[in-house]
């Protein structure tokens, strides 16, 4: 599995306002892997997570066991 991220096509979150608040970037082209940046620090630390890990974090922040606010 090539985890490379400087392969990631990028696409930033539909939640996005376009306002600089916090946005991120998410890749899912590179095989079994998603990589996450913050959309303001396109040249900072990126976070790979194997897609399932993905797949889960959604699930609960759908569920609400992440809310923040």
């Amino acid at each position: 599995m090539d985890a490379d991220p400087s392969r990631a096509v990028w696409h930033k979150s539909t939640r996005s306002n376009g306002s600089g608040g916090n946005c991120v970037e998410v890749a899912r082209n590179i095989p079994g892997i998603v990589a996450v940046r913050d959309s303001k620090n396109p040249d900072g630390p990126v976070l790979t997570l194997e897609s399932g890990g993905w797949r889960k974090f959604i699930d609960d922040v759908k569920a609400g066991q992440h809310d923040l606010g």
